[in-house]
């Protein structure tokens, strides 16, 4: 009995024993690898960075810092200099702390017109005819100012110049008129046009009230005139002095 009991006390203390020297050297070999890892520098964000914003921003204002991460850590695209996402857009939200990756953005052609709205821009579209748009005369990336025509509580009509200096986002096309917005024959045509949100009510007010043109301004020194409202009895009486100028002003 005694014989049986000592060897089932030396089988115990060489089990305990091997555990023991097996926690050793597993707790050692983690250390070792973790130890002789290889890191890497990667770029993260510093703030949240909203979709669209554009890589030059990214890259030049303090958006983002370097950060030594193990080689296992790193995600698929993540750049090692901002410039890689210089000329590219923020095509999804990346939040503070991730890591910047060329998967998150594209270029701005890609983009199309969301590339080019920022702040208070919005896109809106203008249906209109042929003359009212400038079709076959207005290109992409053109200026141009927008005229109202609206009529006062008394019936009295005025115009405008309601808007300036709007971009042009998208010219209408010259062909394939039925597939464009809308089916009312007398708007068969569209212009994508950039204005802010402030502006766009004021377009929409003419567009639903009354009626409108667009004018096409100069591609290089565009002036404009004084502001001013134009009615029935601004457009006779200028350039008239005297009693025909008292006489019309008696006939309004």
């Amino acid at each position: 009995m005694t014989y049986r009991i000592r060897n089932i006390g030396i089988a115990v203390a060489l089990a305990i024993v091997a555990a023991l020297l097996t926690t050793f050297y597993v707790t050692n070999y983690k250390k070792s690898v973790q130890q002789g890892e290889s890191t890497v520098a990667v770029y993260v964000a510093s703030r949240d960075i909203p979709l669209g914003t554009s890589g030059s921003d990214v890259a030049h204002r303090a958006m983002l810092h370097v950060e030594h991460v193990p080689r296992r850590s790193v995600v698929p695209g993540a750049i090692s200099q901002p410039n890689q996402v210089e000329n590219l857009v923020a095509v999804e939200p990346i939040y503070n702390g991730e890591q910047i990756s060329t998967r998150r953005f594209r270029t701005a052609e890609e983009q199309g017109i969301r590339a080019q709205l920022k702040g208070t821009l919005r896109a809106v579209a203008l249906p209109g005819d042929e003359h009212r748009l400038l079709v076959g005369t207005l290109k992409d990336g053109d200026r141009v100012d927008f005229i109202g025509y609206l009529e006062f509580g008394n019936g009295s009509p005025a115009t405008r110049v309601v808007l300036r200096d709007l971009l042009v986002l998208e010219a209408p096309e010259t062909s394939s008129v039925s597939s464009k917005i809308g089916s009312n024959p007398d708007s068969p045509y569209a212009a994508m046009l950039a204005v802010t949100d402030a502006q766009a009510q004021k377009m929409f007010l003419v567009m639903e009230g009354g009626k409108w043109t667009l004018e096409l301004r100069p591609v290089t020194n565009a002036a404009d005139s004084p502001d001013s409202i134009d009615t029935p009895y601004t457009v006779l009486t200028d350039g008239i002095r005297g009693r025909k100028r008292r006489v019309l002003r008696g006939g309004r």
